[in-house]
């Protein structure tokens, strides 16, 4: 546990992932932090769910309106009981539900600057322009943090004030780099060359510091020195002239310094000329509302014409009003979004913990954003107002910007979302708001882990009251809350080739696609083969602390998620991790071999049953297992931890962690209690001498006769103890760092004592914010209205890249899918043939007719058989080797079904005989 200045605790198993992204004196800043957020709609709520749950000191609500039926489209702590009432005091207490650390309030009274005073961040949502500027002046006056949130259907607004100086601590969140050193010059701008066996990654302006340097020790400790990069190994630094001379050696580090910045206009990266326009665009809705007492109505021309003048007359200018994109602003600025919400908030969330905090770059300070692609594809096409007027539902907000013809389409749709962890919840959240599956169609969740107390710090339809129970039932259970309409079944499955038989043919063909939520490439390679093979659409998205990013699978129009890999990553050169270990990567690296090499590898590989002839050096790795090594008692478990320290950590790392450590793990591998008494251990090293290991009685091993009648070897000195009638367990251990102390005891004392990294690289634990998993899942959830809406153009579809630390953000096409030419036609990794496989009397096919097929058609080639073919070939998939015979007809030369040829050119004539009239 670490104590902030309030001398509050920060709850490490709650907080651990979020604690990679932030680090501890960040989440310290964090919770001595108040922060009013204004407005609980459904832009408030996803904010104020994503600063509660990321641990401030305080939130307060604010908002003087009651609930009304367009709210619910993406108020999910709304219900439609709840109508006509306050919608802060109606979700301070669902809010406060999230996190038992975060004190949450409601206000319902209009703000005043005296009531400002008692925040430290104030956040505005669905406020007016008056109301903006006001307390915008006032908060800057007195130092409060400013952020101006707002969403107007397919277009969202963000603004910061920070202050005429905001100290940023860490403006990118990245692990300080290092390098080793192999020369330093005497110079007015010393030159550091570093060891060319990686480039050193620093930029001039870097800071830097020196340790370990022999000769010059001068730079030992030094203050941060500014670095000029003057090539990938190479940099200067500071006067060393009269430093004393390098000898060898040394490791260079960055320092982060803190750094004081000013702000500029931030923008849409995929639209650049998109800002000034959307800025004149949202002052005449301020100008609109002010003078009407109401938003334009939904896709209404007398409404439309009316904003345009607003735009046209407005204080905001540009030089050329685009008039095509204010038009669409005015026909959808009524609707109410929760993808949009979703990502908004997530982006307004991150910038509340940045003013917090210091931790990362603030946006600069304005941010405007479009979906406009979720609209029709075709030019010209609009929406009537009648089609988009409200009817008194929860999908108002949504139906004024799409019309109820989506709503209805929305409604019957099948999708399988697998997983159901931080991005399954947000994804499962949405679905509800937006009504998908709320009438004949069905949503099914699949995941099999349970809940654990790590996960309610992101995971947020989970409450501590739910730890242990499985993930995607109380998923379910808990969005359905926010809409009863939606139709959700979970499951507990692993999705992979043992669960084919639940996800079958059947099932897939049912489906009107599938979204990811998976925290694993296998698995996600794995479900994007089965939506190529049954021509699916995939939504697939992934976050790495404030990184994120997301992916459209299109059947036929893209390329699919296995069609590009990240590269490998990069492993450590053997000289490097026993030799010059220079970060803590290395030294981790070092620790996790060495848990392998001492407790996992050795029950592992020496087999205590051995029938059949095995290697001498195997059983003489059994014998020194279960005799030589084998303890009595815990004295013993301590006795050798001892001289393991003495020989591997003695000289090279000087800890007393792991006599205790290694000593208990040691003890495990043979099924013995431990013990964390560490003076207890002082005492057994004090009293107890090294033992000699005895052979433990009731221990046998099974070897073959001829390798007993070998004297030579150990083997046969292994005679006598071979006739012994009692197996040893030896157990196997996992290297689950957050699960047992142990492990990170033994980490804390091979990793230069820095437990909260360790356990980050070492046990492979993905960072996690919930800021970044929101915007995310805003982003997959857009891309799911155009695939419902059967959008079918290339640019309509955007990947998006983001990374909230920077801040940066970037939206691409899909790739399209590698057209490849087979003779005169096209082809992609979607197409195929189709073959029926049963004739018209109902029988199957057989061979001769297979083989007859391919001579008669001409088709487009595709290496997995489809839904058909499937079921009438043995039930695998089909490989075809085919060569073009007079126009495309083609004559297959092998057929093979896995390893086994089925027909073959070469095949032997009375062989094929026998096959060919087969089905």
């Amino acid at each position: 546990m670490a104590k902030n200045g309030n001398d509050a605790e920060i709850d490490e198993a709650l907080y651990s992932r979020q604690l990679y992204v932030l680090g501890h004196e960040a989440m310290k800043r964090m919770q001595n932090c108040n922060v009013l957020i204004s407005g609980m709609r459904g832009l408030g709520v996803e904010i104020a769910k994503n600063v509660i749950l990321g641990g401030v000191k305080s939130v307060t609500v604010h908002d003087q309106g009651v609930a009304e039926w367009r709210d619910l489209s993406s108020q999910f702590y709304l219900r439609e009981e709840d109508l006509g009432k306050n919608r802060a005091e109606v979700s301070q207490h669902r809010l406060a539900e999230l996190n038992n650390y975060v004190s949450v309030t409601a206000c319902t009274e209009a703000l005043t600057e005296d009531y400002l005073t008692k925040f430290q961040v104030v956040v505005l949502t669905n406020s007016d322009l008056e109301e903006q500027q006001q307390l915008g002046e006032f908060a800057h006056s007195k130092g409060i943090k400013l952020i101006v949130a707002d969403t107007r259907g397919l277009f969202g607004q963000l603004f910061c004030d920070f202050g005429e100086e905001m100290v940023v601590y860490d403006t990118n969140g990245e692990q300080p780099l290092s390098a080793m050193i192999s020369m330093i010059t005497k110079d007015s701008k010393g030159v550091v060359t570093c060891l060319d066996e990686a480039r050193h990654g620093f930029e001039s302006g870097d800071y830097v510091t020196f340790t370990e340097v022999q000769g010059m020790t001068e730079l030992n400790g030094c203050q941060p020195v500014e670095i000029k990069v003057l090539g990938p190994y190479t940099f200067s630094i500071c006067e060393t002239a009269g430093f004393t001379d390098y000898i060898r050696g040394g490791i260079v580090s960055q320092v982060k310094m803190p750094k004081k910045i000013s702000f500029f206009l931030l923008t849409d990266f995929a639209k650049f000329e998109r800002p000034g326009q959307l800025h004149v665009g949202f002052q005449a809705i301020h100008a609109f509302q002010k003078k009407h007492n109401h938003l334009p109505a939904p896709w209404n021309r007398v409404n439309l014409f009316i904003f345009v003048n607003s735009a046209q007359t407005g204080s905001a200018k540009v030089e050329q009003l685009d008039d095509a994109l204010i038009k669409k602003l005015s026909f959808v600025a009524s609707g109410d979004l929760a993808p949009i919400n979703a990502f908004i908030g997530g982006l307004a969330a991150q910038e509340v913990m940045k003013a917090c905090t210091g931790k990362f770059m603030p946006m600069m300070q304005w941010l405007y954003f479009d979906a406009l692609e979720c609209l029709a594809e075709e030019e010209g096409v609009e929406l009537t107002e009648e089609e988009c007027a409200p009817r008194n539902c929860r999908y108002d907000g949504q139906v004024a910007v799409f019309g109820t013809k989506l709503q209805d389409m929305l409604a019957k749709q099948r999708y399988f979302l697998v997983g159901a962890g931080a991005i399954g919840c947000e994804l499962l959240k949405n679905f509800a708001m937006i009504g998908l599956a709320a009438g004949e169609g069905e949503v099914i969740v699949t995941d099999m882990d349970t809940i654990e107390k790590s996960n309610l710090n992101r995971q947020f339809l989970f409450r501590p009251s739910d730890v242990t129970k499985m993930k995607s039932d109380t998923a379910a259970a808990a969005v359905r809350q926010m809409n009863p309409s939606i139709r959700i079944t979970g499951h507990q499955n692993r999705v992979g080739p043992d669960t084919e038989r639940v996800y079958d043919d059947d099932f897939f063909e049912s489906l009107n696609g599938v979204t990811n939520a998976l925290d694993n490439v296998d698995a996600r390679m794995y479900m994007d083969r089965r939506c190529v093979y049954y021509r699916k659409p995939l939504l697939e998205s992934g976050t790495l602390g404030t990184k994120g990013n997301v992916q459209v699978v299109i059947p036929f129009l893209t390329e699919s998620y296995s069609s590009s890999q990240d590269p490998p990553e990069k492993s450590i050169p053997i000289c490097t991790l026993k030799n010059f270990p220079n970060a803590i990567e290395h030294t981790l690296q070092w620790a996790r071999d060495e848990f392998e090499g001492l407790f996992k590898q050795p029950p592992e590989n020496r087999t205590l049953k051995l029938p059949g002839a095995q290697p001498v050096e195997v059983l003489e790795a059994v014998y020194k297992s279960l005799v030589t090594d084998c303890p009595h008692s815990w004295a013993d478990c301590v006795a050798w931890a001892r001289n393991h320290w003495q020989c591997q950590y003695n000289n090279n790392i000087h800890s007393q962690t792991w006599p205790l450590a290694g000593a208990n793990l040691f003890a495990q591998t043979y099924g013995m209690p431990g013990s964390t008494d560490r003076a207890g251990v002082v005492k057994i090293l004090q009293e107890v001498k090294v033992p000699q290991f005895t052979p433990r009685s009731g221990v046998k091993i099974h070897v073959s006769d001829q390798e007993l009648q070998n004297s030579n070897s150990s083997v046969g000195k292994m005679r006598k103890f071979v006739c012994t009638t009692k197996h040893l367990v030896i157990n196997i251990l996992k290297f689950e760092l957050l699960e047992n102390i142990i492990f990170v005891l033994t980490l804390h004392a091979c990793s230069l004592h820095r437990p909260i990294q360790s356990k980050l690289i070492a046990g492979k634990i993905i960072p996690a914010i919930a800021t970044t998993t929101a915007a995310v899942v805003g982003l997959v959830c857009l891309e799911l209205i155009k695939i419902v809406q059967g959008h079918k153009k290339l640019e309509s579809f955007k990947n998006g890249f983001m990374n909230l630390a920077l801040p940066f953000f970037a939206f691409s096409e899909p790739i399209a899918a590698p057209t490849h030419k087979y003779y005169e036609i096209d082809w992609t990794l979607w197409d195929r043939f189709e073959v029926t496989g049963l004739q018209p009397n109902g029988e199957e096919m057989t061979l001769r007719q297979f083989l007859d097929y391919f001579k008669v058609r001409s088709q487009l080639l595709y290496s997995s058989p489809p839904h058909g073919f499937w079921r009438t070939i043995s039930q695998t998939l089909i490989y075809l080797f085919l060569f073009s015979q007079n126009e495309h007809k083609l004559e297959i030369t092998m057929l093979s079904q896995g390893v086994s040829m089925l027909y073959s050119f070469f095949m032997p004539a009375a062989k094929l005989k026998e096959r060919l009239d087969l089905p």
